[in-house]
């Protein structure tokens, strides 16, 4: 009896686990377009930092975007126990919002792009030649505005995950929503990390000796900003694919 039971509960693991891997990975494919923005977005808010606290610095925001999943997952399985039919309604506003997001990036590319790059950089150019500029209060100001955007595009994720578990069981969602925070985090920040400091390692390569090691760091030092451009882009684009999907399976 003991084994069977034994063997029935293993069944039954393996099952859940079964039913969490596909879920999770819908929940990764319709994530993606509020992912790819998170990228461009995070590397945009940690530029401007001296390069020799960048890492720290995404260090510190991924800290922050682990607080925020720790407040959402708790927050959205409540949700789904105490009110689950309010799950489609905040899906349709997610994706309501991610296209309100895609209008509102082509609109600022279109009209105000020049001028506003040019006055980020002249702001971050006084703020480093400026002695009297508080160069720890400017960096835990970066932090802070990573983490609140940070907050809400987690909530975007927390709440698409959740939809695509809808009908799971408590179990599930928990372990659906938990691998995807996880991962997320952990994907988002690396990639983060890997971002700022790519025109470092190409710089770090252009002093060898080496033709071709100077010839590659020559190609990653060009190739940061088109990458950052090309996340902010492939970004937008998904966010209407995502936004769109939802909404068309919504209605």
């Amino acid at each position: 009896m003991a084994g069977s039971s034994l063997f029935a509960l293993i069944d039954d693991i393996a099952t859940i686990l079964d039913d969490v891997a596909l879920m999770t990975k819908v929940a990764a494919k319709k994530t993606a377009g509020v992912l790819g923005d998170d990228l461009a977005l995070n590397a945009q808010q940690v530029h401007g930092i001296r390069a020799e606290r960048e890492l720290p610095v995404v260090w510190a925001v991924a800290k922050g975007s682990a607080v925020n999943k720790a407040i959402l997952v708790p927050s959205a399985l409540l949700i789904s126990v105490l009110l689950p039919a309010l799950i489609i309604p905040l899906l349709m506003i997610g994706g309501l919002y991610l296209c309100f997001e895609g209008v509102e990036k082509l609109t600022h590319k279109l009209l105000h792009l020049h001028e506003d790059s040019e006055t980020e950089q002249d702001a971050l150019v006084e703020a480093f030649l400026d002695k009297d500029v508080d160069m720890v209060a400017f960096e835990k100001d970066k932090i802070k505005g990573a983490i609140r955007t940070d907050f809400i595009l987690s909530a975007e994720i927390i709440v698409i995950a959740l939809g695509t578990a809808a009908g799971a069981t408590l179990l599930q969602q928990a372990i659906v929503l938990l691998i995807v925070a996880v991962v997320m985090t952990i994907g988002v920040y690396g990639i983060v990390a890997g971002i700022v400091k790519l025109d470092d390692a190409g710089f770090y390569l252009e002093r060898k000796n080496s033709k071709a090691l100077q010839t590659f760091g020559r190609v990653l030092i060009a190739a940061a900003p088109k990458l950052m451009r090309f996340l902010s882009v492939a970004g937008t684009i998904a966010m209407f694919l995502v936004g769109g999907g939802i909404l068309v399976h919504g209605l």
